[in-house]
């Protein structure tokens, strides 16, 4: 399965905050969408950089409570991996797990933001197949057994 799939299937819609958004609201805009990480970009396109709840954590733990009135930029991560919607989901998954990291913007050729693909959207569709899979063994089975 590709990457464009789940595009397909979940939409290309992504939250974006531009670069001077406080960490405040950026908190409030997680909540409100109930998202883990939204996409740093001034125009909702290019994309600045990348922000999650786990940014958010160590920020806190390392400045305290005053990292809420700084800007995202201030503790986004800048250099951001992004994929292409024709990489498979192997790929994707493999990546995620080897940088450490949940979410992933799917980038068009041309460099514009096209989605975001989640390590959740990666199980639902993982869990999807396997479902496909076992019923499938199923069926065969019985048609052998009759």
């Amino acid at each position: 399965m590709r990457i464009s799939d789940i595009i397909r299937t979940k939409g290309k819609a992504v939250v974006t905050v531009p670069p001077d958004t406080d960490v405040r609201s950026l908190l409030t805009v997680l909540a409100e969408n109930r998202i883990g990480a939204v996409v740093v970009s001034a125009d909702g396109r290019a994309i600045e950089g990348i922000v999650s709840e786990r940014d958010i954590v160590r920020a806190l733990a390392a400045r305290g409570a005053a990292v809420l009135s700084e800007p995202v930029s201030a503790i986004m991560t800048a250099e951001v991996q992004t994929c292409d919607p024709r990489q498979h989901v192997d790929e994707l998954a493999a990546a995620m797990t080897l940088g450490r990291f949940r979410h992933m913007p799917v980038v068009t050729d041309d460099g514009g933001l096209d989605g975001i693909v989640s390590i959740g959207d990666v199980v639902k569709i993982r869990i999807t197949e396997l479902e496909v899979e076992r019923d499938s063994l199923s069926s065969y089975i019985r048609t052998a057994a009759t």
